[in-house]
């Protein structure tokens, strides 16, 4: 994706569907230079009114931190092998 403006974001649709609980869309928001992720959910009301898109926001450092968090720990260097 080309480089985003401020106060404006996009969504796409998504590829894939790894759940049922993943995202229908997901794209980027930048706000005051702070970049965010979004992720975006088609939603019936159980009313059975008009369709419409449910989002959620988190800023992109946070989920590289949660991203890190799961990988593998770097190998120690001080071992003497």
């Amino acid at each position: 994706m080309s480089e985003q403006r401020d106060m404006s974001g996009a969504l796409f649709k998504a590829r894939e569907k790894r759940s049922s609980k993943s995202p229908d869309y997901t794209g980027r928001l930048v706000v005051n230079g702070v970049e965010y992720t979004l992720s975006g959910w088609v939603r019936t009301p159980k009313d059975g009114g008009e369709k419409y898109i449910g989002l959620s926001v988190r800023e992109r450092s946070e989920q590289r931190e949660r991203t890190d968090s799961r990988s593998v720990p770097a190998a120690d260097d001080d071992i003497p092998f």
